[in-house]
């Protein structure tokens, strides 16, 4: 159950980030989805498919609508539809995402993606959960603005151009108070973890939440509100104190059952169909690989009721277009309640519960997730505990080490587990063929090394 409690603090923002997403908010526009609507579909959606996993698959992985996959909806699928003529944008995009989840479904059915994951070698298996560890991690940093983006626009006589440089960097702007927050987060989580404090990582995101309050009520109490340390950090833009403790359900009533269904299932939109499939598929294998690694569920290379794990996912997403919200799939944030102990569906079974429990206190939970400096800290130590599968890849057998290298660094590299997961996928069978050791790989991995590159170049390279 503390394992519960922590996985559901460090995916907490899924509940706020997900409605300003849909509904355009964070952006400045209106793509039409109602604000309260998405936010209580993703807390039901988030609570259904979860239970599901729980008692069904019977293992400690939470899910909700996806990161990544809600972008894509917004920046690409909503334009793309109003692009092809239709004017209900949104529903049609609802529609889309549930036809990908019947065919999600399906595909699980067939047992397709439990033959994925156990045609994948033990190192490739590992490379995932070093691969998702860092991608967690590198999250975490960025979240408490320790790492920002390198791009800036410099003026020129031709013109605006970014300048070159690296893609991401050190923010060399390190005295700031999202900065202390941060590190005195690490450092609480990472001594009570060392000293094997039961749910260290659940007291370390409690220590940074009072920690914020406290400096919280000193801004609005103390001239040193005005200080640039202070002045110019997230604690003062996007940290907002709870107005209260309880607070009614927005109506579910504008989204709900509002897919469109016969617009999505056009030729236009089979790209954007195939893609969601793509992203859930493989966001969905990598970190059901990854966590199980991390929990020590795989046996003889083997995930036992990998297929029920999968049903559990694909009737998430369904469910999630049905209910008014984008693809539901299993969360990495799932890491941090295997690492805090949980290895059996009451993990789940509590993470569904608080997402119910947050209809009723989301401004508690608004306030948490409105300043990610909080969970921050729990993230790269989850990560770092990740990095232990690094010693399992046999780095001696270099066909098996570079696409399991390439695999560690392309999920956060790529910022996308699918992406991460593309690049060893059609590297492994590559290398092993051309280096004469090609009968160590099963057909089932030459077939999908040649769709997975088909469905790049022709596919995802035309939207």
């Amino acid at each position: 159950m503390i394992a519960g409690v922590t996985t559901f603090l460090t995916m907490a923002y899924i509940i706020v980030l997900q409605p300003m997403v849909l509904s355009g908010k964070m952006f400045g526009f209106d793509t039409g989805m109602d604000f309260g609507a998405v936010m209580t579909a993703t807390c039901i959606s988030a609570a259904v498919s979860t239970l599901i996993m729980a008692l069904y698959a019977r293992y400690p992985i939470a899910q909700a609508p996806g990161m990544g996959e809600n972008f894509f909806f917004v920046f690409s699928v909503l334009p793309g539809i109003a692009a092809a003529g239709f004017s209900n944008a949104w529903q049609v995009g609802l529609g889309v995402v549930f036809v990908s989840g019947v065919l999600f479904l399906l595909l699980s059915v067939a047992g397709v993606r439990e033959m994925i994951v156990n045609a994948v070698s033990p190192s490739m298996k590992n490379a995932m959960a070093v691969g998702i560890g860092l991608f967690i991690a590198f999250i975490g940093l960025q979240n408490a603005g320790l790492i920002v983006s390198a791009a800036s626009i410099v003026t020129t006589p031709a013109g605006p151009v970014i300048s070159p440089g690296t893609l991401v960097k050190l923010n060399t702007h390190l005295v700031f108070i999202d900065a202390a927050v941060f590190f005195t987060g690490l450092l609480v989580t990472a001594v009570l973890h060392v000293r094997r404090v039961r749910g260290s990582i659940l007291l370390g995101i409690l220590s940074t939440t009072a920690l914020s309050v406290a400096l919280k009520f000193l801004m609005s109490a103390s001239p040193v509100a005005a200080s640039p340390v202070f002045a110019d950090s997230m604690l003062a833009a996007r940290f907002r104190l709870a107005d209260g403790i309880f607070s009614m359900p927005p109506s579910i009533a504008p989204t709900f059952f509002r897919m469109d269904i016969a617009d999505a299932l056009s030729l236009s939109m089979l790209p954007f169909i195939l893609i969601f499939l793509f992203m859930d598929v493989f966001d969905t294998i990598g970190t059901l690989i990854g966590v199980s690694e991390q929990a020590g569920f795989i046996r003889d290379n083997r995930l036992p009721r990998a297929r029920e794990a999968m049903l559990s996912d694909a009737i998430g997403t369904v469910s999630g277009a049905v209910l008014g919200t984008s693809t539901v799939t299993s969360f990495i944030e799932s890491a941090a309640g295997v690492e805090q102990g949980g290895r059996t569906g009451l993990t789940g079974v509590t993470v569904a519960l608080l997402f119910v429990v947050a209809l009723f206190f989301s401004p508690l939970v608004m306030m948490i997730s409105s300043y990610p400096v909080i969970t921050a800290p729990a993230l790269v130590v989850v990560g770092a505990m990740m990095m232990r599968n690094v010693s399992r890849i046999d780095w001696a057998d270099y066909s098996e080490s570079v696409p399991a290298f390439l695999m560690i660094i392309g999920i956060p590299l790529s910022y996308s587990i699918a992406d991460g997961l593309t690049l060893g996928f059609v590297t492994y069978p590559l290398i092993k063929l051309l280096s004469g050791r090609g009968r160590e790989v099963g057909l089932f991995m030459y077939g999908l090394a040649v769709v997975l590159a088909l469905y790049f170049i022709f596919v995802r390279s035309a939207i």
